[in-house]
C-alpha cells in the first residue's frame, strides 16, 4: 500500500479507538471529537489525509436531516402556548452569546467572524458547517463550540442531578454523549432509505444551487417537510451518523497545524471565562423565565442553556422536566441562529474593522 493508504488506516484506527474511549466516559459528541482529534494528531505530524468533497457534502446532508428530526409537528402546541416566552428566550440568549463573541474579538482573542460563530448558541456541528460556508476559521470555531458543549453539558447535568437530589448520576457521565450501539437494527428500513435519499439528494441540490451551507440547509428543510407534512419519520442508523460525524471531524482536524494549536492553547483561559459567564447569565435568565412562564426552574434552566441543542435535549429527556418546552426553545434558537448568523457575523466584523480604523496608530 502507498503512504497515503497507510495514513488512512492509521486515521480510521485512531478515530475508532478515541471514539470508543469517549463513548465509554460519556464525553459529549465523542463520535465527532474522536475523529477530529485523530485527524489533528496526524496533521501536526505531516500525515494528513484529504477527505473527498462528496463525502463531506453527504455528511452535511445527514446532519441536516438529524436537525430536522428535532423539529416535530408536536412542537406547535407548545409554541403557541408560550410564544412570547420563546421569542424572548431565543433573542436574549442569542444576544448574550453574540455579545461575548464580540468581546472576544475586541480582546483580539479571535477574528470577529470566528468569535461570533464560535460563540453562537446552536448545535455545534451545524455552526461549524455554517462557519465554513461563510469564511470563518472553522478550526477555531470547532475549538470554541466543542469546549462549550463539554462545559454546558456537564454543568447542566450536575445542576439536574443537584435538583433531583438523589439517585446515581446517569445524565452527566453516561447519557450526555448520546452514544447508542452502532449496529442497532432500524425500526424500518424503508424510513432509513427515505431519510438517506432526502439527505443525499438535498445535499447535491444545495451544492448545485451554490447556497451557503446548502448541503446542510436543503436536507434540513426537506427532512422537516418529510416528517411533519409527509408523515414519514426520519430514521438515521447510528452507524450512518457515526460515519457522517467522522467525515466532518476529519475535514476539520486535517486543517489544524502547530500554529493553530498554539493559538488555541493561548486563548483557552479567555474562552473558558466567556463560556462560564454565558452559562451564569443564561441561568439567571432561566430563573426569570421560570417565574414568567410558570414552569419549574429546572425546565427553564435547561431551555435557556446555551447548548448543544442535541445534548441539552438528551439531558432533558433523562430528567423529570417539561421536555417539549425545553426542545422547543432549543430548536427555535438553533433555527434563528442559522437564519441570522451570517448577517450578524458580517455586521459585527464590519463594525470592529471600522472601530480599529478610527483608533490612533
Amino acid at each position: 500500500m502507498s503512504r497515503q493508504h497507510w495514513h488512512w488506516v492509521a486515521l480510521i484506527a485512531l478515530s475508532i479507538a478515541l471514539s470508543t474511549v469517549f463513548d465509554a466516559i460519556g464525553l459529549p459528541a465523542g463520535r465527532l471529537l474522536g475523529p477530529m482529534l485523530a485527524a489533528i494528531a496526524l496533521a501536526v505530524r505531516g500525515a494528513g489525509v484529504q477527505v473527498p468533497r462528496a463525502a463531506f457534502f453527504a455528511a452535511q446532508g445527514v446532519i441536516g436531516t438529524l436537525i430536522a428530526r428535532g423539529v416535530p409537528a408536536s412542537i406547535m402546541p407548545t409554541l403557541s402556548g408560550h410564544a412570547a416566552v420563546f421569542v424572548a428566550g431565543v433573542l436574549v440568549v442569542t444576544v448574550l452569546a453574540n455579545g461575548l463573541g464580540w468581546m472576544l474579538s475586541r480582546w483580539r482573542v479571535f477574528p470577529a467572524d470566528t468569535a461570533i460563530w464560535g460563540s453562537a448558541p446552536g448545535a455545534a456541528s451545524a455552526m461549524m458547517i455554517m462557519a465554513e460556508a461563510h469564511g470563518a476559521d472553522v478550526r477555531l470555531v470547532a475549538f470554541m463550540q466543542y469546549l462549550r458543549v463539554v462545559c454546558v453539558s456537564f454543568t447542566a447535568s450536575l445542576v439536574a442531578q443537584w435538583w433531583i437530589g438523589h439517585g446515581p448520576l446517569p445524565v452527566a457521565a453516561t447519557h450526555a454523549a448520546a452514544a447508542p450501539s452502532l449496529f442497532v437494527a432500524p425500526a424500518s428500513w424503508i424510513h432509513v432509505g427515505t431519510t438517506l435519499a432526502v439527505a443525499l439528494a438535498g445535499a447535491m441540490i444545495g451544492v448545485r444551487l451554490r447556497l451557503p451551507a446548502g448541503a446542510l440547509l436543503v436536507p434540513m428543510v426537506g427532512g422537516i417537510a418529510l416528517q411533519d407534512f409527509g408523515g414519514v419519520p426520519i430514521e438515521l442508523p447510528p452507524l450512518a451518523l457515526a460515519v457522517a460525524y467522522a467525515c466532518v471531524g476529519w475535514v476539520i482536524g486535517s486543517r489544524f497545524n502547530r500554529e493553530v494549536l498554539r493559538a488555541t492553547v493561548r486563548s483557552a483561559p479567555k474562552v473558558l471565562a466567556s463560556i462560564f459567564t454565558l452559562i451564569v447569565l443564561c441561568g439567571c435568565f432561566g430563573a426569570a423565565i421560570a417565574h414568567w412562564a410558570h414552569v419549574d426552574p429546572l425546565t427553564a434552566y435547561l431551555a435557556t442553556s446555551p447548548g448543544g441543542a442535541d445534548t441539552v435535549a438528551i439531558i432533558a429527556a433523562s430528567t423529570p422536566v417539561d421536555v417539549p418546552f425545553v426542545i422547543t426553545m432549543q430548536v427555535l434558537r438553533l433555527l434563528f441562529v442559522m437564519a441570522t448568523g451570517p448577517a450578524i457575523a458580517r455586521m459585527l466584523s464590519r463594525r470592529l474593522r471600522q472601530r480599529e480604523e478610527r483608533l490612533p496608530r
